[in-house]
């Protein structure tokens, strides 16, 4: 059995100043929205963390990045918030851009266990300035090591209390790889089952990976609305 927390102030606590963090999601779909809410107002600071993006300006990652808590975000877009636009210009927030599939890579090779890769995205460009390019078969790769962090927060629709996992949909995106790549790492669920309720076979996280479990309802906000008439 795992941890299961009765509070997202718990869920948070081995949040130390200077860690590296992940967070799962893309866009707003599939955060751990009260985790996230937890961490700003435990007042951590100095975070490195790496998520696809860093939310909007008053939801999501954004909350932390308005408290001034992030010290480097690596991510792979960051076109919804004005906020991290206005802290990159004024170099408050130190950035690491990295292709959305390397960023996908680098996360999933450091929850595999392996340390680096080579990939043909970035070759010629500043991505790969000051890293190893090799050629395979005629055509150039360059090196980019695995990403691991200190603590993982994810978002799951399910979680046993075994710690096994299922996302919903589109929900799931960068989720599983981010549950694999911490040392530590906390879901937070919509609904918390018994152990034996899935099918093996239904299950996207395995136990192993998971650590510590947090249930909560979630806002599940849309980034932007469109409707037409």
């Amino acid at each position: 059995m795992k941890s299961i927390y009765q509070s997202a102030e718990e869920a948070v606590s081995h949040v130390k100043d200077g860690d590296t963090i992940m967070v799962g999601g893309f866009g707003l779909c599939g955060i751990p929205e009260n985790l996230i809410i937890a961490l700003r107002d435990s007042g951590v600071k100095d975070l490195t963390v790496i998520s696809n993006n860093c939310g909007i300006d008053d939801w999501g990652l954004g909350l932390l990045l308005h408290n001034k808590q992030i010290k480097k975000m690596i991510g792979s877009y960051v076109g919804e918030n004005k906020e991290f636009e206005r802290q990159v210009l004024s170099g408050e927030l130190e950035v690491e851009l990295v292709p959305q599939g390397t960023l996908a890579e680098k996360i999933r090779a450091g929850g595999a266990g392996i340390p680096a890769f080579y990939t043909p995205a970035g070759v010629g460009t500043p991505v790969a300035e000051g890293k190893e390019v090799r050629e395979f078969n005629g055509k150039e790769y360059v090196l980019e090591e695995a990403f691991k962090a200190d603590v993982s927060f994810v978002r799951a629709w399910k979680g046993d209390k075994m710690g096994n996992l299922v996302y919903r949909k589109t929900a799931r995106n960068f989720n599983p790889m981010i549950a694999a790549a911490g040392k530590i790492t906390v879901a937070e669920v919509e609904e918390l089952v018994e152990k034996g309720s899935f099918d093996p076979n239904e299950v996207h996280t395995p136990s192993i990976y998971v650590q510590h479990l947090f249930q909560a309802e979630q806002e599940k906000r849309i980034e932007r609305r469109t409707v037409s008439n």
